[in-house]
């Protein structure tokens, strides 16, 4: 990948998704169908053991036409004034129920997703597998099922890791919230905890004027689920909504979970296209409802094509694929994209214009960013310029999606 995941203060910088759900949810097809990452597929539990690791992207309105040029980007690419940003994506083995207690190699499948930012849950929405992962008549089986025990899962992780490292916990001095926060944080860094999300899950828990020697079992629980919902937010990729019996289960869903983010999904369309639009036959841009024949199709390829015309992209608006990419990044996390810029040339030094988008938490400042950039502009920061307004601010100035962003700043 073009970028590392690491920490300045509380932000993360980078971007990593987990792709998680049980057996045979269709979760590796919709990771191949994001990343074009050849995996194998199958349908029948645990063809995935080590986790896959490839590239997707999201997209961001690109900013070339307010200057008047064509950007070149160095990552990921510019498609009609789409700016189309990577993110790693990590396809882990399927979950299946008591993951936590080492069923179906669980406690190694949930470590993969210790760095995760983000989940996308990918749900069987026809309800051809059980629980287990196994094929059932379509139909069949609940998939709210599948959600509640997922999320379960991962929290009881959350609980043994906890639980784990508590004696360190209750035992350390903790004079005020800040220092709470701090030691809490420390210990659970392993699952990719830091002060920001602590503090937000001690506050939204309540729990924050509590001795930690005091707190029961249950309160470790709700704050296990706090730390979950808050460090590991999940958007729902109802999958294989091509099959038929999808439909009534993707209401039944969104009438359970009203809260949740659900996209319907369906990876075997989103794979199908893009491999055709690769080999040349098709014109196809990830999340469009359409898609454009480029060469003649044998009867097979055509009835194909027709399927997913009607089933997928007439009754849908899109395979859904991108859309989950999407929601994850900019509404589940709340990133922005800030494209690095200067007032008196926008290209870097080997002639790419406008060569980069930068994925960054809302709320990040103009020194946020200039320690994404580069650790020495950081340190030497002078000041910042907004190119489009081309108006200094400094170093505390919060940045906007599709600011455009020069550092000035002191060499070492």
């Amino acid at each position: 990948m073009p970028f590392k995941i690491k920490t300045i203060g509380a932000i993360k910088l980078g971007m990593q998704i987990g792709v998680v759900g049980k057996p045979s949810s269709g979760k590796s097809t919709f990771f191949s169908a994001a990343t074009l990452v050849d995996v194998a597929i199958a349908n029948y539990p645990f063809t995935t053991i080590e986790p896959n690791r490839g590239t997707g992207f999201v997209r961001v309105e690109c900013i070339e036409k307010e200057f008047g040029v064509k950007c070149n980007p160095r990552h990921g690419y510019c498609s009609n004034g789409t700016r189309f940003v990577p993110v790693e994506l990590v396809d882990v083995a399927g979950l299946v129920p008591d993951a936590h207690l080492g069923k179906g190699k669980g406690n190694a499948f949930l470590d993969d997703l210790r760095q995760a930012d983000a989940l996308i849950h990918v749900v069987d929405a026809s309800g051809s597998t059980n629980e287990k992962g196994e094929p059932v008549e379509a139909g069949s089986h609940d998939p709210c099922k599948d959600i509640e025990f997922l999320e379960k899962e991962i929290e009881f992780w959350f609980l043994g890791i906890i639980e784990k490292n508590w004696g360190k916990i209750s035992k350390t001095p903790a004079e005020g919230k800040s220092r709470l926060v701090a030691i809490m944080a420390q210990a659970l860094s392993g699952i990719g905890a830091n002060e920001k999300n602590v503090e937000e899950a001690l506050e939204k828990t309540g729990l924050v004027e509590k001795k930690l020697a005091q707190w029961s079992q249950d309160e470790k629980m709700v704050f296990a689920t706090a730390m979950r919902q808050v460090s590991k937010p999940i958007v729902i990729a109802a999958n294989k909504v091509d099959i038929l019996t999808a439909g009534k289960n993707l209401q039944r869903l969104r009438e359970k979970f009203p809260e949740k983010t659900i996209i319907p999904c369906s990876g075997f369309a989103e794979l199908a296209l893009k491999k055709a639009a690769k080999e040349g036959f098709l014109g196809y841009e990830p999340g469009s409802r359409e898609f454009k024949k480029l060469k003649d199709l044998n009867e097979k390829q055509e009835k194909l094509l027709a399927m997913v015309k009607e089933r997928v992209l007439g009754k849908y608006g899109s395979t859904g694929i991108q859309d989950a990419l999407d929601k994850t990044v900019f509404e589940a996390l709340g990133y922005i994209g800030v494209f690095p810029a200067g007032t008196k040339k926008l290209a870097d030094s080997e002639g790419r214009i406008l060569p980069d988008c930068i994925l960054m938490p809302k709320g990040s400042t103009a020194l946020d960013f200039a320690f994404r950039l580069h650790t020495d502009m950081g340190e030497g920061f002078i000041r910042a310029v907004d190119v489009k307004k081309n108006l200094m601010v400094g170093k505390d100035h919060q940045l906007k999606n599709r600011d455009a962003i020069e550092i000035v700043f002191k060499k070492p």
